[in-house]
């Protein structure tokens, strides 16, 4: 079984969606176009734990993809070691992100904190749905070099 975790500051916006499009893409088989993994493990983590972002989980329901029941955890729930793939979605992770055991693939994927955004809420959801966006291309490459 392949199993990945990603991993961003605060685990609010970025691992989520990463999370959520990893599960969306693995379990989704009704469309060709989509990468389907029967076994697969995914969750997502941070150095903290802030709780879900309403506006990631707004913009990944607009995509089709429910996040909302996801949990907000920081790494120490987690063995690392257990893991096929660390994900890291931001340079703060990627620096504190402990040292892994042999095996363990590490990625890192440094985006832009939708969190972060300022502007009108139009400009702020836009920038979340092109985070949102540029994960869904980066996770579905992911899985498809599996």
């Amino acid at each position: 079984m392949t199993s990945i975790i990603f991993v961003c500051t605060g685990n609010s916006c970025r691992s989520q969606m990463a999370e959520g499009w990893a599960r969306h893409y693995a379990r989704d088989a009704r469309d060709a176009r989509e990468v389907t993994i029967p076994e697969l493990s995914v969750a997502s983590a941070g150095i903290e734990a802030h709780g879900l972002n309403p506006k990631a989980v707004q913009v990944m329901a607009e995509a089709g993809v429910d996040i909302s029941t996801q949990t907000s955890d920081t790494l120490a729930a987690y063995d690392l070691g257990s893991f096929s793939i660390v994900v890291t979605v931001c340079g703060h992770a990627d620096e504190h992100c402990p040292v892994l055991p042999a095996g363990v693939r590490k990625e890192h994927w440094p985006l832009e904190d939708p969190a972060k955004f300022e502007g009108t809420d139009a400009e702020v959801e836009s920038g979340f749905r092109a985070v949102r966006d540029d994960i869904a291309s980066r996770v579905k490459t992911l899985l498809s070099n599996l």
